[in-house]
């Protein structure tokens, strides 16, 4: 494991903060389950991760060690189940969140997919469920399209009873032998320019103090409690009306998303009788590059306080957009293993407390923007629940084909009113999508 899934490992220790990450894939029909075997055999060959167990070292502060699990049942892993009567989407809402807040059985693989049929006019919902250490969402994406055609008669991947060789893992650099490298390079360029040098360090020491700052009050005054408990709840709307607006005000889709969550955030808390003028929000940041291989956990975590009490759309999406690129390039960002190896040393306690006081999660990833097929069923939605990570509630937005699908994750401790928290966020993103022109469709749909 790297220092990055050391921390989400070790953190779980406090089972608020396990990092567990659930999607759900809807299917226009039950996928054929010997093609689906056989894709679900190729993931395991791309990402020889997903056939491995975490294995403890002798000493607490040394990550895990990757092993293969010579007794790997896919059987065990692959399951299959139906939603209970009257088979509507809350059922799969219900079974998704039960399946996120039970630990993983770490003598096995960190991950689990579950077919759940029985839905209305014969869909089916695919329950994805992986450890933090196996992947991010955009390593997830990547995932995706391996196992996944163009077309419904797409060829099966590979013939399911065909046996696999042992994994040969990867050999990882050695942090050490890097950090010494690294060092011998800036003492030479330190000698070269000890101006620009004694600048850069100033720089690097600053930042790096603002990314590790401890938080050690919660912004919200409403969303404080924690638990273990989880609510499922899903938004979604077209993509067109996303990208319109991101244009219209020469900003992200991802600080249009933001700005959604908090005005939203605002109407919640007004609704509260309490608004605060900043709440805190941690952002994934990746950290992937294209020699980075499939799978494995490459983000880094930005922690910064944003405005709610800015009540125009235009004007809060543009300030969103200073605020998350100030934060996006700061200098330490390319120093995050390091820092987490840091931060690995404080006792599990203090880190936990740093992220509980975190008001909300908001991670954004790109799906594929053209249809896709799984074993000879389409896919027509699909949502990401992330984890909360110790803050009140997660939103996770997935582009897909013509739809957005944002999934929201919350601590039903933090937010008891989970309806209240989904319509008010679904109206901040009624907000900021009345930004794009007329001509293009916005609605904006919501369950939980």
């Amino acid at each position: 494991m790297t220092q990055t899934d050391l921390m989400s490992w070790r953190m779980e220790a406090d089972p608020v903060l396990r990092s567990t990450i659930v999607s759900i894939i809807v299917l226009d029909r039950l996928p054929d389950h010997e093609r689906l075997t056989a894709a679900m055999n190729h993931a395991i060959d791309v990402v020889p991760l997903f056939r491995c167990k975490a294995v403890a070292r002798q000493f607490p502060w040394k990550p895990p060690l990757w092993v293969d699990d010579t007794d790997f049942d896919l059987s065990w892993h692959l399951r299959r189940s139906s939603v209970p009567p009257p088979g509507g989407w809350k059922g799969v809402l219900d079974f998704a969140r039960m399946s996120g807040m039970a630990a993983f059985d770490k003598d096995r693989p960190l991950w689990e997919l579950t077919v759940l049929d029985g839905l209305d006019d014969g869909a089916t919902a695919l329950v994805v469920k992986v450890h933090h250490s196996l992947t991010d969402g955009v390593g997830g994406m990547q995932l995706t399209r391996e196992i996944t055609d163009d077309t419904r008669t797409g060829a099966p991947t590979r013939d399911s009873d065909e046996r696999r060789p042992p994994v040969v893992l990867p050999t990882h650099e050695n942090p050490r032998a890097a950090m010494t490298e690294a060092m011998a390079r800036s003492t030479a360029h330190a000698v070269r320019h000890p101006v620009a040098t004694m600048r850069d360090v100033a720089r690097i020491l600053g930042s790096t103090a603002r990314m590790t700052r401890p938080a050690t009050t919660t912004m919200s005054p409403v969303m404080t409690a924690r638990s273990t408990c989880r609510g499922f709840g899903v938004i979604e709307f077209p993509v067109a009306a996303l990208a319109a607006a991101a244009a219209g005000t020469q900003c992200s889709m991802n600080d249009v998303f933001l700005a959604a969550l908090l005005l939203g955030m605002a109407d919640y808390h007004r609704g509260r009788g309490d608004v605060p003028t900043q709440l805190r929000v941690t952002l994934p940041i990746s950290l992937r590059d294209s020699s980075d291989p499939l799978g494995g956990n490459r983000i880094t975590l930005a922690r910064f306080a944003l405005p709610v009490d800015i009540a125009d759309p235009e004007k809060l999406i543009r300030r969103v957009h200073i605020i998350v690129d100030r934060w996006r390039s700061e200098p330490a960002i390319p120093l995050s293993p390091y820092l987490a190896r840091m931060l690995n040393l404080l006792p599990v306690a203090v880190t936990g407390d740093m992220l509980k006081h975190m008001d909300f999660v908001a991670s954004n990833v790109v799906g594929s923007s053209t249809p896709l097929y799984l074993a000879g069923a389409r896919i027509t939605r699909q949502f990401a629940f992330s984890p909360t990570l110790g803050a009140a509630f997660n939103a996770t937005l997935m582009s897909y084909a013509s739809h957005v699908c944002v999934g929201i994750n919350v601590d039903v401790r933090a937010v008891p009113d989970q309806p209240a928290l989904m319509a008010a966020v679904a109206e901040g993103f009624r907000a900021v999508l009345a930004l794009e022109p007329r001509q293009i469709d916005s609605m904006v749909t919501t369950s939980c």
